[in-house]
């Protein structure tokens, strides 16, 4: 009777287990749960982020070349108009001498003109004269026209250069428009899915970014790749109860977040006025903070070395607009921040 009793007890337990794991997501899917991200906007907002610098890279050099064979073509143009009005002025000699012979009585053979001179020495003279600025003046005016015609094919295939290169960065404006303009709005997918994650205090796994091939020969480097500084550290203003304890970084939601230095990630957190951050530990007993992150790309326990990306930039938890919010401490918990442009500064990176 015992055995018969807890056969229903024991049968309401198999039940509730099996409903738990049937509840439970599968291994790998913890990403997709509420509140958290999908790895694939991550990896979207990275990969149209390195398009976009790539097309805006291709675009500007295409631009500089445009410009160089547009100057090209013009002082080719220049220097047509100038081998023109050069020519123009050998032909009024040319016409000059033929007037002046003419009035002269050069239409007469040069036999008549020993005839009637009264030295015909002299007169010898002076047809070789003119014969020579003639052949002269031919000459000069045969150089011209060649010139002119070479400058003509020159300027041409200038022009010709400067219309191709100019249709062509048409074409890169285009492409790098449409790149940034998918680019913006996986940015604020990624944000929305930051968001959603402070407000349920709970941060996802890492999301593996593709890393860019390591190109850094210094141990230090700046948190972010291009930037334009903002907040200080130490300036005051409505928007902190107290002075602001970092540095901010003005970027694009998305941008990827740079490991100043080696070291260990000490803390992933979600929620509260950082929203997303990051903290890690260096050797020397210093911190670095990377808060209002749209993702994170490490673990707590990882470690970590110069430049790599360990996040994207955002603007969750009390923020105002994207950036980087950037501090060094000496410990992991805020209120022992120091300058991060002096600390940086003295481990040779200047901002």
């Amino acid at each position: 009777m015992r055995l018969t009793r807890r056969r229903p007890l024991l049968v309401a337990v198999l039940f509730c287990a099996l409903a738990v794991l049937a509840a439970r997501p599968a291994d790998g899917d913890g990403s997709h749960a509420p509140g958290h991200g999908s790895p694939s906007v991550s990896a979207e907002v990275a990969r149209l982020y390195e398009e976009a610098a790539k097309a805006t890279e291709q675009y500007e050099a295409g631009r500089e070349e445009a410009e160089k064979q547009r100057d090209l073509a013009q002082r080719l143009e220049e220097r047509l108009d100038r081998e023109r009005q050069q020519a123009a002025v050998l032909r009024e000699d040319l016409g000059r001498i033929a007037s002046s012979q003419y009035r002269d009585g050069g239409g007469l053979p040069l036999t008549a003109h020993m005839l009637l001179a009264d030295d015909p020495e002299q007169l010898m003279r002076g047809q070789r004269v003119v014969q020579h600025a003639e052949v002269t003046l031919d000459q000069a005016l045969g150089r011209s026209e060649r010139a002119e015609a070479r400058l003509a094919r020159d300027e041409a295939k200038a022009a010709a250069a400067w219309k191709k290169l100019e249709q062509r960065n048409e074409e890169l404006a285009a492409l790098k428009q449409d790149i940034e303009g998918k680019l913006e709005s996986a940015r604020w997918k990624l944000q929305g899915e930051a968001d959603a994650s402070v407000a349920a205090g709970s941060c996802r796994g890492a999301v593996r970014l593709d890393q860019p091939p390591a190109q850094y020969t210094t141990s230090w480097v700046a948190p972010v790749e291009t930037y334009e500084l903002s907040a200080s550290y130490g300036s005051g203003g409505a928007r902190w109860a107290n002075r602001h304890t970092g540095q901010d970084f003005a970027v694009p939601i998305g941008t990827p977040v740079r490991a100043v230095g080696s070291g260990t990630v000490v803390r992933v957190s979600c929620g509260g006025a950082f929203g997303i951050e990051i903290v890690v530990e260096h050797p020397g007993g210093y911190y670095t903070q990377y808060a209002h992150l749209a993702a994170v790309a490490v673990d707590q326990g990882e470690r970590v070395s110069p430049g790599q990306w360990i996040g994207q930039s955002g603007t969750s938890g009390n923020s105002t607009g994207p950036h980087l919010h950037f501090e060094v401490r000496v410990t992991p918990e805020m209120g022992s921040s120091v300058d991060p442009v002096a600390w940086l500064a003295g481990r040779g990176v200047t901002l």
